[in-house]
């Protein structure tokens, strides 16, 4: 998003303390759906997703004193709007050093908009072979109304509906200053 220096902060929808809760209970939620940590395999999708993974990993492994296997992917090269990302996207490394084969994906991102790049995950993970079920946690779902493919969250951290020219941002202190989601829009 290149004109991020001209958005303006609506509301603060999410401090810190806020998103530490709904990454803990994300982690909860995940153990008890997939019945422990066996074949449990979470998956960061870059960039704001990976971030999110490694708590949630962190946090499962404090719960259950078993750490999931852990991986990541990038989607650049399997969006459908490669046109608008530009000519020449940078391509970081998709890191799935485990088999995928017969184990339990929870894939993670930031937020659920229109459902595009969970596609392009679901594309690319296919690639990979093929997992026993895949499951989508998100922090923030900004609602069905943005849909435009059939998927949802089995995990999520907040429901923030939206209006179309609002912006939801996950700002983390790995790529930002703050700790915290906000709502934003162009002036």
């Amino acid at each position: 998003m290149g004109d991020e220096i001209h958005l303006k902060e609506k509301s603060r929808i999410m401090d810190s303390a806020d998103m530490e809760r709904a990454i803990s209970r994300l982690a909860s939620e995940i153990v008890e759906s997939n019945q422990g940590t066996d074949d449990l395999y979470i998956v960061g999708i870059r960039r704001r997703g990976v971030p999110l993974a490694e708590r949630l990993v962190d946090k499962i492994e404090s719960l259950e004193g078993n750490r999931p296997l852990y991986g990541i992917i990038d989607i650049t090269l399997y969006r459908d709007d490669l046109s608008t990302v530009g000519a020449n996207p940078i391509v970081n490394r998709t890191e799935l050093e485990h088999d995928i084969e017969g184990k339990n994906i929870v894939l993670v991102d930031d937020v659920l908009y229109t459902g595009r790049t969970i596609r392009a995950a679901l594309d690319q993970l296919m690639d990979f072979g093929r997992p026993r079920k895949v499951q989508l946690a998100v922090l923030i779902d900004r609602g069905r109304e943005h849909r435009e493919l059939p998927i949802q969250a089995d995990f999520n951290g907040k429901l923030v509906p939206t209006k179309q020219t609002e912006i939801i941002k996950v700002m983390l202190k790995e790529y930002d200053d703050v700790e915290a989601v906000g709502i934003f829009e162009r002036p």
